[in-house]
């Protein structure tokens, strides 16, 4: 049994009026499970057979009876009903946060060192939403909360008064060096780190101006600059020996 009898508004009442005279073939039972009067329920009968151009009910001496149309027109009068359910049902799953879609957008460091274990957490509470990760610069990302391609941006604060943003974790920026080093297995001074080649990783501005901010307020001046595209081959040339490198904490411990 669809049970939405509370639904109103255009022809809804109609098809409902349809379907409870459907159920019961009585229209004084019909109309005391719909909680209108007689005259209301015969009204929104007419008004459907007027807008379907087709009688749906004949009167017999033990009720009312679905005519060939009304029987043929039944099972689309019901589908419509249970469409609308299940909508309403949906939404309602949207709002509680059951269903839906969830737009990320994150950083290459973000998305492969610190949003895995994130998004394991929210899957687990959250099985019916479908995700999906976009990734870029923190620049990038920004933009993409402001053109409306993404719903939520993982990034470093740029402080833009165009956005709301709230702390959700937190990383800290270690220097690396490789295992044979002069500063290796010990913690470091940034002055110590003055005349080492410098290996920067990523696309994005505010990385390389918030690092060589670090260094300049420290007053250390790199030797030389390696810039790569991604943290793993800067963790490489560290390996290497090539230069030393600040990265993310969960970049090392991921």
């Amino acid at each position: 049994m669809i049970g939405i009898a509370d639904i109103g508004g255009g022809v809804l009442p109609q098809i409902l009026a349809f379907l409870e005279v459907a159920r019961r073939g009585n229209l004084s039972r019909a109309a005391e499970a719909l909680y209108v009067s007689q005259p209301t329920l015969t009204a929104r009968l007419k008004a459907l057979e007027s807008e379907l151009g087709e009688q749906l009910f004949v009167r017999t001496r033990r009720g009312m009876r679905l005519t060939e149309a009304g029987e043929a027109f039944l099972p689309y009068a019901e589908h419509t009903v249970q469409a609308i359910t299940d909508g309403r049902e949906r939404l309602g799953e949207l709002r509680r946060g059951i269903m839906g879609k969830l737009v990320l957008g994150a950083p290459p460091t973000v998305s492969t060192y610190a949003l895995p274990a994130l998004l394991a957490r929210f899957t687990a509470e959250h099985p019916g939403v479908r995700l999906t990760v976009m990734t870029g610069t923190s620049e990038e990302v920004l933009e993409l909360v402001l053109h409306d391609r993404v719903q939520i941006g993982l990034m470093r604060a740029l402080g833009s008064a165009e956005v709301d943003a709230v702390p959700v974790y937190s990383d800290s920026l270690l220097a690396v060096v490789s295992p044979g080093h002069r500063l290796a297995g010990r913690e470091v001074r940034l002055a110590e780190l003055a005349g080492e080649p410098l290996v920067l990783f990523g696309r994005s501005s505010s990385y390389r101006a918030f690092t060589e901010a670090v260094f300049r307020e420290a007053g250390v001046m790199p030797d030389s600059v390696l810039e790569l595209d991604n943290i793993e081959a800067a963790k490489k040339m560290v390996e290497h020996g090539i230069g030393i490198s600040l990265v993310p904490h969960s970049a090392l411990t991921g």
